[in-house]
């Protein structure tokens, strides 16, 4: 009767420790060029030349003395274990955010950036 129950204790631990592991991360991230961020001049860029160089804005803001371009990139990161009685997870979302001001002739004022999303990570939650 002990063997037994030392024999069910051993086979209880030991599928509790049966599981799967798994990595994900988003495959839509395309990070801002600092080359290209290098190039743009406050009093000199236009909104045109700002599209040419990334493409379409995530959003316009429309302001009374002008517009604002947004941008925003983000990368998501995740690691799960699954095990029988327990499962435990971490999930990271870090995102790069630009945004350019421009004045009502649509030449740039200034603009400012958030660069994060190489910060993301795989990771367990303990």
């Amino acid at each position: 009767m002990k063997r037994n129950f030392g024999l069910t204790l051993a086979l209880l631990f030991l599928s509790t420790c049966l599981g799967c592991f798994a990595f994900g991360t988003n495959k839509e991230f395309q990070p801002f060029d600092a080359e290209q961020l290098a190039t743009v001049e406050p009093g000199k860029t236009t909104a045109k030349d700002i599209t040419d160089i990334f493409g379409a804005p995530t959003s316009i803001v429309e302001m009374s003395n002008g517009n604002a371009f947004i941008y925003q990139r983000s990368i998501s990161k995740g690691t799960f274990i699954w095990l029988i009685l327990l499962s435990f997870g971490n999930y990271d979302n870090q995102t790069d955010q630009v945004v350019f001001f421009f004045d009502n002739q649509d030449l740039l004022t200034h603009y400012g950036a958030s660069l994060n999303a190489d910060k993301a990570s795989y990771g367990l939650p303990f």
